[in-house]
Order: C-alpha cells, then sequence, then structure tokens
C-alpha cells in the first residue's frame, strides 16, 4: 500500500466524520516536555492529576509496541451560547466553563479516534493502535503541538488558526510510519492579556502554569477552597475561561457547528439554589453527560455557595443555615458558615452562633469564627 496515499485519504475521511483537524508526529520522545514537568514538579505547580511517570508521559514508543507514528486529531467546541439565562437577584445563576458544555467531550473524542481506528484496520488490518484523550500518559498539548495543529500559546492552551484555543484534543498511536505534518509558528508575538488578567496569577509566564492557583483546578478539588481564592471564584461552579476569552486569537470563533458541544443553557448556567438539595442520583441524572460532573456533586455544591456569597443574596440564608447545622459534610458545612457571614444578615448572625455552640469539627469552627467576623467588619 502507498503509505503517503492512504494518509491524505484518512485525512479526507476524518473530516466526513466531523474531526475538524488532524496532524501527524514522530514517536521521538519529547525531550522539551520532559524538563518542563520536572521543573513543574519542583516547584510545586502539579494539578496531581496527570499521569504521574515522566517516561510514559514523554516516551510514546514505550506505550505501544512497533510504535512508529502519532496521529493528532483536534475537535472545536462553541464559544457562544444562544439564549442565555439571566442571573438575578433572587434567582441567581453558576456558570460552568465552555469544556463542559454539551456530550461529555471524553466521550465524542473516544468515539471518532474509535471510527478512525476502525479505518485503519480496514485497509491496514495488521497496524496497532493505542487511542487517548485528556487522561492518557501522553500530553495532549504536547502531541498537537508537534502535530502541527496549532502553536503552544502562552495561555497554555493550543491555538489554532481556524478555531482559536477552543478545540478538545486527542491523539493515536500507530505502527503505520506516516509523514509527520510541519510545526506551526507561535502567533502570540508580545501579546500578554491572558498573564495580565488571570484572576490569581496563575499563569506565571508565557507556557507555565501554578495548576495549584488556577481556578479552573481549584473548583475541581473536593476540600476547603484557601481563602484567598475564594472571592476570585466568582460565580463559577466548574472551570475557568478568562485566559481564553481574553485572548485576541479566540475573536469572532464561535463554532457553533459540533452539535454534540451544544450547551442547554439551563444546565451550564444553573440556578445556584436548586444546586444544594440535589440528590447523588439526580445530579447523575442531570449533570452525568457533561465533563464537568466527573467530580461529583460535592466540588459544585460547594462552588455554588462560595457563588451565592459573591452575590450576596439574602435569599439562599435559610438554606445555607440549614447545609451549616444539618449537613454530614464538614466542606459543605464550613463553605455555607463562611457564606452567611459574607451575607451578613441577622438571621444569619443568630444562626452563627449558635452553630459555634453545636460544632465539634474544628476546620468548620473555624468556618464559622470566619463568618463572625464578618459582622465585626461589616457592622
Amino acid at each position: 500500500m502507498n503509505i503517503n496515499q492512504f494518509q491524505q485519504n484518512l485525512i479526507e475521511y476524518a473530516a466526513t466524520i466531523g474531526i475538524d483537524k488532524i496532524g501527524f508526529t514522530t514517536v521521538s520522545p519529547f525531550h522539551e516536555l520532559k524538563n518542563r514537568l520536572i521543573r513543574q514538579q519542583e516547584l510545586g505547580y502539579a494539578s496531581g492529576f496527570e499521569e504521574p511517570d515522566l517516561d510514559k508521559r514523554t516516551h510514546p514508543e514505550l506505550l505501544l509496541e512497533e510504535a512508529q507514528s502519532i496521529i493528532s486529531i483536534a475537535i472545536a467546541y462553541p464559544s457562544k451560547m444562544k439564549n442565555a439565562p439571566q442571573s438575578v437577584k433572587g434567582a441567581r445563576r453558576g456558570i460552568f466553563a465552555r469544556a463542559s458544555w454539551g456530550i461529555d467531550y471524553h466521550t465524542v473524542l473516544r468515539e471518532k479516534l474509535a471510527q478512525l481506528e476502525l479505518y485503519i484496520l480496514t485497509h491496514i488490518p495488521d497496524a496497532r493502535l493505542r487511542s487517548m484523550v485528556d487522561t492518557g500518559e501522553l500530553s495532549d498539548r504536547a502531541v498537537a503541538e508537534r502535530s502541527g495543529i496549532g502553536w503552544s500559546a502562552k495561555n497554555c492552551s493550543i491555538i489554532t488558526p481556524e478555531f482559536g484555543s477552543y478545540v478538545y484534543l486527542g491523539e493515536m498511536i500507530s505502527s503505520i510510519p506516516f509523514a509527520p505534518s510541519e510545526q506551526m509558528e507561535d502567533q502570540c508575538g508580545d501579546c500578554s492579556l491572558c498573564l495580565d488578567v488571570c484572576p490569581t496569577g496563575a499563569l506565571i509566564e508565557g507556557g507555565q502554569l501554578n495548576a495549584q492557583r488556577c481556578i479552573a483546578f481549584i473548583t475541581q478539588t473536593k476540600t476547603m477552597v484557601p481563602d484567598e481564592f475564594r472571592a476570585k471564584i466568582g460565580n463559577r461552579i466548574y472551570g475557568c475561561d478568562t485566559c481564553q476569552t481574553v485572548c485576541p486569537k479566540n475573536k469572532g470563533k464561535a463554532n457553533l457547528h459540533q452539535e454534540a458541544f451544544t450547551p442547554d443553557p439551563e444546565l451550564v448556567k444553573p440556578l445556584l439554589l436548586p444546586l444544594l438539595s440535589m440528590s447523588n442520583r439526580t445530579f447523575k441524572e442531570t449533570y452525568g453527560h457533561m465533563s464537568g460532573s466527573w467530580r461529583g456533586k460535592n466540588p459544585i455544591q460547594r462552588n455554588a455557595i462560595i457563588a451565592l456569597a459573591h452575590f450576596k443574596e439574602e435569599a439562599a440564608v435559610p438554606t445555607l443555615i440549614e447545609l451549616m447545622l444539618h449537613d454530614a459534610r464538614p466542606v459543605i458545612r464550613g463553605t455555607a458558615a463562611w457564606a452567611i457571614g459574607k451575607i451578613n444578615t441577622e438571621e444569619g448572625l443568630i444562626a452563627l452562633k449558635k452553630a459555634e455552640k453545636k460544632e465539634q469539627e474544628e476546620q468548620v469552627i473555624e468556618e464559622i469564627r470566619k463568618g463572625l467576623a464578618f459582622y465585626t467588619i461589616q457592622n
């Protein structure tokens, strides 16, 4: 078989099944990436969600016998939402980041990669293939950059000329010697908007992120949110888009063509109060198809409480009092206590004093006292 011709056929087939971009690279080790990852670990900037074995992350040949190439794919997702509901007093809303709009991208990209695998195996039955999306060993961004999908930007995203940085990435290691694509030149230039506006200063410098300070990471943790980040979270209940929305390369990139990622406005910009009383079962039934549900309802509910404090939503106080006094989860009780103090009603003050006498968990007592301190400061 003529591999060059088959590669062109594969590119054309990918377009017919809804893959927006496809590129190819070798299985040569990612030496520069390894040095960066070592540095990230030394500085304590890693999130902890990554594959811990740096050799597996940077040596594709270790992941598949007879590996000769990597296929990288990108699928665009929307940056705009039609008929977005308004957040108003008495009916405050949170927001899921764009990467959680529509169907979980892991599901969609795995299906596309499975279709590519079937196409390849139909024509080359003895081909060896291994696909991965996000949770695999390889760095999706490093593979995409070397495959010519886009350039690695200062905001640590891959930016494509066609779709901006609003693209999901996946890859397939292959035993077929596909010709590598040409890499794209960095086009960020002197622009530093993403670094300048990052709410928590998580973007240390162009291309270097302290994940421990990134709101997208913080909203996925399950512990108490550190004080310094609570005001920064605002009404975000999953993820953060700030470094993308300010990027000039994303201007005018609506990317509305992938129906799987069309957002349901009521789900991606949900009312906050109903989230607080949602059972695990209802949460899974309602949000289980979205990537933002992967950590379960607890972080979402904690973030919703922080959002209600951000809005100083007095209508939420009775519900927050109920959580503070009776919820079994210390993180929820504590966050509710802090939020009650931020909202600062007389009803809340009485409840905080009651909770201070009743609470046994030291972590929660600390949050109750923070809540009480707001009354001293504000009154």
